[in-house]
């Protein structure tokens, strides 16, 4: 793929930002929970960045672990975990039992236990053999909790949303029973270890995933034994492994879920919290995953379809400010060359155009695509064009009718004509 060219910004004249007067209820719920935690720093499970007290902390949940162990077992063989012994000097183990070390606190007596009750659980929930299982759920993949991509710092990416849930059929079918809820929580441990089976497990490594909740159109009252059985699971069996939680499209009503969730949350987990409400879920996920991992919901330029092709092309990030046009120029096209090429703005609610500029003197203009208001709901654009002449491809964005800022993301190919 060809480096895409520098933008050409053409700023109309700007309209002036009115100071809001009041804040929000989720504005302010969202200033509230980052007061009430303090920022989250992800461990690199490097002994030399370990305090003494934690490295003796180590060796001693090791002796701790070894002694509660049978004999014939301290070869390492006898316990595991994601495939790692713990017992038998590999550095993935130090990796394992730090995790369980720092959602105690560093205290050795509780997370001996809490290792203790893991173990027995993956035991008799048969963990290490789920990735592999078909639970019949193949209309929620992809939908309701799936690994897609990995964020900047090369953690893989779960999302999750269940809004789905809303329409009562989908939700019996799912839900109407114990068993089914079971089947459902087994199903979403399959999600969370398939990502897990990613991590590297080693000392600055990727040793944790990022997970990402819509809130929209979730069904609060329905859900609340699922997701409260989920969040407890999860806590009790798989700590430190999530380094950030990022909720989008949060609804006047997160206060209440918080208050259903929180009992059930370390300080620490509430330390990942990032909280977005709605309009701004683009801009929050940019911060953390590129645009061309992101899902082209989530407004970016991620298709399923893309995954069969190799790791996505990236993309350029800019910014649209409100009244605000820009011009995005691709020069020299050749005659019969095709530019394919895909762009996105968060949120669209803008005009968005495509011209072709031919060198030649003289030449018209082509329009490609004709000025069109791209509703906030649409996902990227993805088109292409051959060009019969050479010239260059203008692809326009329009924000003169916003006083909102936007993120948006493009990249383009340029495919020349074979040669006769």
């Amino acid at each position: 793929m060809e480096s895409p060219s520098p933008i050409s910004a053409q700023p109309q004249q700007q309209q002036q930002q009115r100071p809001s007067s009041k804040k929000s209820f989720v504005t302010t719920l969202m200033e509230a929970a980052t007061l009430r935690s303090p920022s989250f720093k992800e461990d690199t499970y490097f002994a030399s960045h370990l305090k003494p007290s934690e490295q003796k902390a180590l060796q001693d949940l090791k002796l701790k672990l070894s002694s509660s162990r049978p004999s014939d077992s301290n070869d390492g063989d006898g316990v595991s975990m994601w495939g790692i012994p713990l017992l038998g000097g590999d550095e993935r183990a130090d990796v394992v039992l730090l995790k369980f070390l720092r959602a105690r606190d560093f205290r050795v007596a509780d997370a001996h236990a809490m290792l203790e009750k893991c173990l027995a659980w993956r035991s008799e929930f048969k963990a290490d053999g789920i990735v592999d299982e078909d639970l019949g759920f193949k209309e929620l993949e992809g939908v309701v909790a799936y690994m897609r991509g990995y964020d900047r710092g090369g953690h893989p990416v779960c999302y999750n949303a269940y809004g789905v849930f809303k329409d009562r059929d989908m939700y019996e079918r799912i839900f109407g029973d114990d068993e089914k809820l079971k089947r459902f929580l087994r199903w979403r441990v399959q999600v969370l270890e398939r990502g897990i089976s990613a991590l590297h497990f080693k000392p600055g490594g990727v040793n944790s995933i990022i997970q990402v909740t819509d809130l929209k159109d979730m069904p609060k009252r329905e859900l609340r034994v699922a997701s409260t059985q989920i969040l407890s699971l999860f806590q009790d069996n798989y700590p430190e492994m999530v380094a950030r939680k990022v909720f989008i499209n949060v609804p006047w009503y997160f206060s209440m879920l918080y208050s259903v969730f929180s009992p059930f949350l370390t300080q620490r987990t509430k330390s990942k919290f990032v909280i977005s409400k709605e309009g701004n879920v683009a801009e929050t996920l940019y911060k953390f995953i590129r645009p061309e991992d992101v899902p082209v919901q989530y407004g970016g330029l991620s298709r399923p379809s893309d995954l069969q092709n190799g790791p996505p092309k990236p993309a350029s990030e800019f910014t649209v400010k409100g009244g605000e046009k820009v011009n995005i120029q691709v020069e020299g096209i050749e005659a019969n060359a095709t530019i394919t090429w895909d762009i996105v703005v968060g949120g669209w609610d803008l005009e968005y155009s495509a011209e072709f500029v031919p060198n030649a003197e003289g030449s018209y203009t082509i329009a490609v695509e004709k000025p069109r208001k791209m509703s906030p709901s649409e996902d990227a654009v993805h088109n292409s064009y051959t060009a019969r002449d050479a010239g260059k491809m203008v692809i326009s964005v329009d924000n003169t009718a916003s006083r909102r800022k936007k993120v948006a993301a493009y990249r383009y190919v340029v495919r020349k004509a074979p040669a006769f």
